[in-house]
């Protein structure tokens, strides 16, 4: 291989990256105030995805599939935890995981009878790779890649800059102390599922238009998305996002070597590596025993 196949597999992991950092950063937000894993995040892209595509067909415009995927997920997030995730949220940690793969399953079988099962596609224009000798880059990768980090852009700022996001980080570091506070837990914990859902229904919907959708989809995106998160830290959104851009270009780079089925794969090698070496994560910081 050339140096610019491995720039051309360095350009595509980072997108792939940008895209896992999303569905990664939702089981983050999940993860610091609920404290489990939910394996539903998967299945809330997968609803973003139909919702965007219903839109386009519908519309034509790339704009409103966009507008109409992150209401998708948002709705079929805060739905998910009325229905299912509130009864039981103050049960143990395998509650509620058992009870995110029930809600998983039911968004799964759902989508199958709604839509079906085949793939189907975005009517994407087609337009020519811009190349710079032997690297070439796609309009449609770079636009994605730039809503992406717009999307995430976003959530930062409003984690770190809004009334909302500081009093969702006094839950996430001290629930007790938030309380006491005045910090309204059950307020913040809707808004955390309506913005985890946003930030999946728009990798839904980015998925979508890069790939294909059905009901499926999400599932496949999820285990990515989860040993990004592990990697980077549980709990730590700047973690997760960077986890999932190092897990995007570990599997890009690895393709020519394992092949695209075995890639993910590797991914998760990568995870056991680094709980095996740093169980707190990549970007969290030790914590001492006393």
């Amino acid at each position: 291989m050339s140096y610019a196949d491995y720039v051309n597999l360095v350009i595509n992991g980072l997108v792939e990256g940008l895209i896992i950092a999303l569905p990664a950063l939702a089981l983050t937000l999940v993860y610091g105030l609920a404290r489990f894993p939910n394996a539903a995040t998967g299945d809330i892209v997968a609803v973003g995805g139909y919702a965007s595509l219903a839109a386009h067909h519908l519309t034509g415009s790339l704009v409103v599939a966009g507008l109409a995927g992150a209401a998708g997920g948002a709705a079929a997030s805060v739905l998910a935890f009325l229905l299912a995730f509130r009864p039981v949220i103050r049960r143990s940690v395998i509650t509620l995981l058992l009870t995110s793969i029930g809600v998983g399953f039911v968004i799964r079988a759902a989508l199958g009878v709604a839509f079906g099962h085949d793939p189907r596609a975005f009517d994407m224009p087609l337009e020519r790779a811009w190349r710079f000798g032997d690297v070439a880059l796609a309009p449609a990768d770079l636009s994605l890649a730039a809503l992406t980090l717009l999307t995430l852009a976003l959530v930062f700022i409003m984690l770190y800059a809004t009334p909302l996001g500081r009093s969702l980080r006094a839950i996430a570091d001290d629930p007790d102390l938030a309380r006491v506070s005045g910090i309204r837990r059950e307020r913040c914990m809707l808004a955390m599922w309506a913005i985890a859902g946003l930030v999946c229904g728009i990798a839904g919907t980015v998925t979508g238009m890069r790939t294909v959708v059905y009901p499926d989809v999400g599932w496949n995106l999820l285990l990515p998305a989860f040993a990004a998160a592990v990697v980077g830290g549980l709990g730590n959104p700047a973690g997760a996002v960077m986890g999932a851009l190092l897990l995007g270009v570990l599997q890009e780079l690895s393709t020519p070597f394992v092949g695209f089925v075995y890639k993910i794969a590797l991914g998760y090698v990568f995870m056991m590596i680094v709980l095996l070496l740093r169980p707190q994560g990549l970007f969290n910081r030790p914590v001492g025993v006393r």
